[in-house]
């Protein structure tokens, strides 16, 4: 149960979750902890891959409590906390409990060097992906469809990389479904695309790691709190054929990021010099908790790693940071920015 279930005062904070393997279960203790806390709105969860199923799995958790009418506002916050909390939970102890099935195939060495010959639909003709039983049994996608648009349901927003467009595709509102965030999910040397409403997609993380901008346009709140677990800045040099690989694809996701980044920052100095009109643009105030550091120690090759004992270890390391944040930083939202753009990009 959250320890401050019923907070007199409570501020709107849009979520931005990154996407990254199994580090993901670091962004699940970081929002077991604002969740905890008990003294946030979330009215935007933007989310891909990891980011995706953790935003899916939270707004899971809000979507019976805001369906029941007989609750004030103030039980349908508190019963949404609780419930998000144990559906994150049952994702990622699921995770843990399949371990090298869910996860652990694409780190499995033999595969590895069979797709740099074979593409999946060769290795893998089936498609099987143990992730998706796992999502279908966590979270219940009719209902999410039912409660849109519900008092204290979040909006989630999922990335998805359109194959013969190369755009990025976000899946909202009714469009939201298992073979979505599949979509999101989906690393095209390990998977076959995912084929929704008659297209297919490759992983969200091509286009938008997460993607900000559903944020600013579909939701009115300005803070947007963003959840990195793939690191910008790297300062040893590659020099293995893996950790040159992990280098590209660390850059190659961060990019539509930092060009979000930067943009939003754009229009701030605009909006701040009187040269936008404040009624047709937003200042966005953006916020970051850092898992690129935090992770950093366990190397890339642990994004593969799905064991219980290690999902449970980035729990805990991003529950303690999530903690931290709100208690340095709750005054903030609504309020000032606490992520300098220029430094980080």
């Amino acid at each position: 149960m959250s320890t401050n279930p019923c907070p007199s005062e409570r501020r709107a904070l849009n979520l931005a979750l990154q996407g990254g393997g199994s580090h993901g279960a670091f962004t699940w203790g970081v929002l077991d902890a604002l969740l905890e806390d008990g003294r946030f709105d979330f009215p935007g969860i933007s989310g891909t891959s990891a980011g995706a199923m953790n935003a899916v799995a939270l707004a899971h958790g809000f979507a019976s409590a805001a369906m029941d009418p007989s609750l004030s506002p103030r039980q349908r916050h508190a019963l949404g906390c609780e419930r998000a909390r144990k559906s994150l939970r049952a994702l990622w102890e699921g995770v843990g409990t399949l371990g090298y099935f869910t996860l652990g195939m694409s780190g499995n060495p033999l595969l590895g060097m069979m797709s740099q010959w074979l593409s999946p639909y060769q290795t893998n003709p089936l498609d099987i992906n143990p992730l998706r039983m796992l999502l279908q049994r966590v979270v219940d996608f009719d209902q999410l469809r039912c409660a849109d648009g519900l008092e204290d349901m979040p909006r989630v927003f999922v990335c998805a990389t359109n194959v013969r467009t190369g755009k990025g595709e976000i899946f909202s509102g009714q469009r939201l479904s298992t073979d979505a965030v599949m979509a999101s999910a989906c690393l095209p040397q390990l998977y076959k695309a995912v084929e929704v409403e008659g297209e297919y997609y490759w992983d969200g993380g091509f286009s938008g790691n997460p993607a900000l901008y559903p944020l600013i346009y579909e939701t009115a709140c300005a803070d947007v709190l963003l959840v990195q677990i793939n690191p910008v800045e790297q300062n040893s040099l590659p020099s293995t054929a893996a950790e040159i690989a992990e280098r590209v694809n660390e850059v190659t996701f961060n990019a539509s990021l930092l060009g979000e980044l930067r943009a939003i920052d754009f229009v701030r100095r605009l909006l701040a010099e009187g040269k936008l009109d404040p009624k047709r643009y937003k200042s966005v105030l953006l916020h970051r908790i850092d898992g690129g550091l935090a992770l950093s120690e366990f190397g890339a090759a642990s994004k593969t790693r799905a064991d219980l004992a290690f999902v449970l270890k980035l729990f805990e390391l991003g529950r303690a940071q999530g903690q931290r944040w709100a208690q340095a930083h709750f005054a903030d939202v609504g309020v000032r920015q606490t992520l300098q753009i220029l430094d980080h990009c």
